[in-house]
C-alpha cells in the first residue's frame, strides 16, 4: 500500500457501520440517563474529525 495513512479513515466506518451492531443497545445507560446507542454514536462522530485530520496530516507528509 503506497498511502497507508488513509487507513484512518477506515476508523469511522468501523465505528458506524462495523461496530453498530454490536452496540444496539438501551442498556447500560451512560452516565444513568444516556442509553449506550446514543453515547456511541455521539463518541464516534467527536472521533470522526480526529481520524480525517490524522489522514490529512499524514498524506501532506
Amino acid at each position: 500500500m503506497k498511502r497507508p495513512q488513509l487507513l484512518w479513515l477506515a476508523v469511522p466506518f468501523v465505528l458506524f457501520c462495523g461496530a453498530l451492531p454490536f452496540v444496539n443497545r438501551v442498556e447500560p445507560l451512560v452516565f444513568g440517563r444516556v442509553p449506550f446507542l446514543l453515547a456511541w454514536c455521539v463518541g464516534a462522530t467527536l472521533v470522526t474529525p480526529l481520524a480525517v485530520w490524522q489522514a490529512w496530516r499524514g498524506d501532506h507528509r
